[in-house]
């Protein structure tokens, strides 16, 4: 009986991986990559790179902007806001993705939302946002890693400042651990995204008990849900708190990012919608049981700021155990949860390179579209992807805020590449996403209209330092520097090659596409029209009759 169940199973989930294939190359791809990764294991990757940083990592590595934009009020209300705001995003996501299901994610779905006219710019300037924001969201994940390592020495010298050699090579040594796993550890990237998800909740349930048990002191409730004070920052007080939303809106930021992972997983159309959605609103709670305990012990919000090495998680730990090995001993937890980060990121930023490159729109795609044979996994273009981040990084040199641009433009990035399909596809009615398996029914529109809205402020929000105290050529924001630079060189590219010979997605120059393509509850979009088709010449034939 048990082997007849397995086997039934296996026959079941070989049968939804073909249809899915199948499903795919009705949307003009051949599947190249295995479809070896469960819902549980989406969920996780979801949940370490959604959750940008997997929650308390991503919060810890930017408590200063909110610490100095608003304190208590910002850091907790500013989070539930951005966690609604952003469940309203990834569900208008997910609903777009449950038709379209590939790896392509947002490029694909802006092309096929337009019309054919606008089809190619519409996806070139989307996948290039992609590429863009997955490209800085690894960046700032270790980035932010390195840093957050070499803070822990400041647990025993509180005196040490990593110089930037120091940070950019730790920035490297993270960035080749994160690339040979990715390599190496391909096989067993469904068990390392599924642990992630008990890493971190193990990790929350251990910081909490420990910082409210073991701190000496503890701040009143008022303080924890009702202190404003952005006198720090130098901007306005109203204006600040809107400044300060960079660390909740950073840290939810990765969900559209799943969507590269379309085509490793049995039944995308119903598993990845799902776990786009499941995984911010995980996110949100999981993000105010870490918040809370912390603001509760929190020391002296100057001494935070005045931290050296501008991380000052390490020193909210260390100040509540009274101890810096106890200190150590939470931020190694946090350490953990990056490393589960820093994995996913750079996972899926090759996968979205490689999509993106399969439809001729990088220099050098024939080498970045390779799937190698011995891994089942694009190297190229994890090797492309791992290679700009490392340049990047030498921002640092420049720039003692690098970390806080890399932030930025991530933000920038993936917040317009998303709003772009949701707005065509409110443009064009929503017409293409009425019989969604993952549907948004009658309040689609609300909902796309207040995540565009939301997009729009963002993008000038995230351009501005967070600090003006002190603001000079060095500690200044360079996030639409770097959003330029790469903006240039995806109009010098479409002018040199692009205008003349990308036409977006395969798919586009078919037959197929005059009628629609994508999935509908389960069904490909070619045979339902195809159906209807049928059902409307039977109906015409017996009105004849």
């Amino acid at each position: 009986m048990g082997r007849e169940s397995i086997a039934s199973a296996g026959r079941r989930k070989s049968g939804e991986g073909t249809a899915a294939d199948d499903a795919l190359a009705k949307m003009g791809y051949k599947a190249e990559l295995p479809r070896s990764l469960s819902m549980l294991s989406v969920l996780g990757l979801s949940f370490a790179i959604v959750c940008d940083m997997a929650v308390p990592y991503g919060l810890s590595t930017t408590f200063y902007i909110s610490l100095a934009n608003g304190q208590s009020v910002t850091v907790i209300w500013g989070w539930v806001l951005l966690s609604l705001l952003s469940t309203a995003i990834a569900a208008s996501l997910a609903e777009i993705c449950s038709v379209y299901p590939t790896a392509g994610g947002v490029y694909y779905w802006a092309a096929l939302l337009s019309s054919p006219k606008w089809a190619p710019i519409a996806s070139w300037i989307t996948g290039w946002l992609t590429l863009v924001g997955n490209w800085t969201v690894t960046l700032s994940i270790n980035f932010g890693g390195a840093q957050l390592i070499l803070s822990a020495i400041s647990l025993w010298n509180e005196d040490f400042v990593a110089n930037e050699w120091q940070t950019i090579l730790m920035f490297w040594a993270v960035m080749l651990i994160t690339y040979l796993i990715n390599i190496f550890g391909s096989k067993y990237l469904d068990l390392i995204n599924t642990m992630c998800i008990y890493w971190t909740a193990a990790s929350i349930f251990i910081i909490l008990i420990v910082l409210l048990v073991m701190s000496p002191s503890k701040r009143s409730g008022e303080f924890v849900f009702a202190h404003y004070d952005a006198s720090a920052s130098g901007w306005p007080d109203g204006w600040s708190f809107f400044v300060g939303l960079l660390q909740p809106a950073y840290v939810l930021t990765g969900y559209g990012m799943v969507a590269s992972m379309c085509e490793e997983v049995q039944s995308p159309e119903r598993e990845v919608p799902k776990a786009i959605v499941l995984s911010v609103v995980a996110a949100g709670i999981t993000g105010l049981i870490f918040l809370i305990p912390i603001l509760f012990v929190l020391p002296e919000v100057q001494t935070l700021l005045e931290v050296a090495n501008g991380q000052p998680i390490g020193f909210i730990f260390k100040t509540a155990t009274g101890s810096a090995g106890g200190g150590f001993g939470l931020l190694f937890l946090i350490l953990g949860i990056w490393l589960f980060a820093g994995v996913g990121a750079l996972t899926a930023s090759s996968r979205c390179t490689y999509a993106f490159a399969r439809d001729g729109a990088i220099p050098g795609s024939g080498l970045w579209s390779k799937v190698d044979k011995r891994f089942d996994i694009p190297l190229w273009a994890l090797t492309l992807s791992a290679i700009v981040d490392c340049l990047l990084g030498l921002i640092y040199f420049g720039s003692s805020a690098a970390f806080g641009s890399f932030t930025g433009v991530a933000t920038i990035c993936l917040s317009t590449s998303y709003g772009l399909p949701i707005l065509v596809s409110v443009v064009g009615g929503r017409k293409q996403l009425e019989h969604a398996s993952f549907s948004l029914g009658r309040f689609g529109f609300v909902i796309n209209i207040t995540t565009l809205l939301w997009i729009v402020l963002a993008i000038f929000l995230f351009c501005m330092p967070t600090n003006l105290a002190g603001l000079d050529a060095s500690t200044m924001n360079y996030a639409s520097v770097v959003f330029a630079g790469f903006a240039a060189i995806s109009l010098i590219w479409y002018a040199a090659w692009g205008r003349k010979h990308f036409s977006g997605p395969p798919i586009l120059q078919s037959e197929i596409a005059e009628h629609g393509v994508g999935v509908v509850r389960g069904q490909s979009l070619d045979e339902e029209v195809g159906t209807k088709d049928v059902s409307a010449k039977e109906g015409a034939d017996a009105k004849a009759v």
